[in-house]
């Protein structure tokens, strides 16, 4: 559940154990908070403390925008108070206040080959245009907004004596407002529409795959509510705002209060020197079973 990593590659990198750390793919992003919630459930059910209907959800695609459980999670958010989402806390500890919004775009240009030396004239170059996009692109980034544009992966061309007839690139977009995915798109729209390199076409696939967290008045209450139970459980709780998205975009655009990234602790996330703080994982099992009979 949850990992980057391909088949076999636990084979490679096993789980260890080596002072307070636990090491292993995947192993707090989020193998260890899936352990957690059923930990805090079997506790929590043998000591009949429940007094409200729990969904409890577990979905493979996550690290993919959730593209095939996305209708679900909807579907569930619309029905849901409250949203704890277990995404594993930051290295430091923080919990994750706010998220952005992410948007994915791949852009496809077509032009006509034509031999650079002989036929120049008749070719239409689309890394020509390719490149006009790129710049005008990155000028979208706006940091004081939080909007960030970047053009990540750029393929084309076939020969360096050929005008190239074939150009892709793949762009990673975050927000953190509706307007401004709004805006982005609308941007991009109107450079296909105002194409500079004649004889060339555009396709774009793509857009919002995860809507923006922002912070409102509820979700300010619930992180309120987490403070105090960190409190009572010995736990210094504090935030931190986030670039990245998770499934706490999704139900929270449906209406669900989301408090996010209140899993265990640890590092080097996505890498294969991933680790897991054992120190943490106690802390955290006092907080979320807290906080669960304090919301039920």
């Amino acid at each position: 559940m949850d990992t980057v990593f391909g088949k076999g590659e636990t084979k490679k990198v096993p789980f260890k154990i080596k002072d307070n750390r636990a090491y292993g793919l995947g192993i707090v992003d989020m193998k260890s908070s899936l352990l957690l919630i059923y930990y805090v459930m079997k506790a929590l059910v043998k000591e009949n403390r429940l007094d409200a209907a729990i969904c409890i959800v577990f979905n493979s695609d996550e690290e993919i925008s959730s593209i095939y459980s996305r209708n679900l999670l909807e579907e569930l958010g619309k029905k849901s108070r409250y949203a704890l989402i277990l995404e594993p806390a930051r290295s430091n500890g923080d919990f994750v206040a706010t998220r952005k919004g992410v948007m994915k775009y791949h852009i496809g240009f077509n032009g006509v080959a034509s031999h650079s030396g002989n036929k120049h004239q008749e070719g239409k170059s689309a890394i020509q245009e390719l490149a006009h996009w790129i710049l005008e692109l990155h000028e979208l980034t706006d940091y004081n907004k939080g909007t960030t544009v970047n053009v990540g992966i750029v393929e084309g061309g076939v020969s360096s004596n050929v005008v190239c007839p074939k150009a892709s690139c793949d762009v990673d977009v975050r927000v953190t407002s509706i307007e401004e995915a709004k805006k982005i798109d609308n941007a991009i729209k109107d450079l296909k529409n105002h194409v500079s390199t004649e004889g060339v076409t555009v396709d774009i696939e793509g857009g919002l795959k995860r809507p923006p967290m922002p912070m409102n008045e509820e979700r300010e209450e619930l992180q309120h509510i987490v403070e105090e139970v960190g409190e009572e459980v010995g736990i210094d709780v504090h935030w931190t705002d986030a670039g990245g998205g998770s499934d706490g975009n999704i139900v929270a655009s449906v209406g669900a209060v989301v408090v996010d990234a209140i899993g265990p602790t640890g590092g080097l996330v996505h890498n294969k020197k991933e680790y897991l703080e054992i120190d943490s994982i106690e802390p955290s099992f006092k907080l979320l079973k807290k906080l669960i009979q304090r919301l039920s």
